[in-house]
């Protein structure tokens, strides 16, 4: 008896890419020559498939404002909220 799971691939080819993208496979292969130059991670050479979750970190980097990493230094606090505090006695 064999047993079977789901396996999800990490390589995928460019319409799965294009999926994680939100767009079309032909707008994907239009647009994938600028998204290369802007960093965007290259086709494996021999299968070429996308690496998924190289495909998200390049998301990622692209926005950094929107994830916080471990790296990062918590801001004293006093400095954040000196503003608002004055602006909310002023009302």
């Amino acid at each position: 008896m064999a047993i079977r799971f789901h396996v999800e691939p990490r390589d995928v080819p460019s319409l799965a890419a294009a999926r994680r993208l939100g767009v079309s496979e032909e707008d994907f292969t239009a647009m994938l020559p600028k998204l290369i130059e802007r960093g965007f991670p290259r086709p494996d050479e021999t299968t070429g498939n996308f690496d998924l979750h190289a495909i998200d970190e390049w998301c990622t980097r692209r926005n950094p404002e929107l994830f916080l990493t471990a790296t990062e230094k918590a801001r004293d606090a006093r400095a954040v909220v000196g503003d608002r505090l004055i602006r909310l006695r002023n009302g």
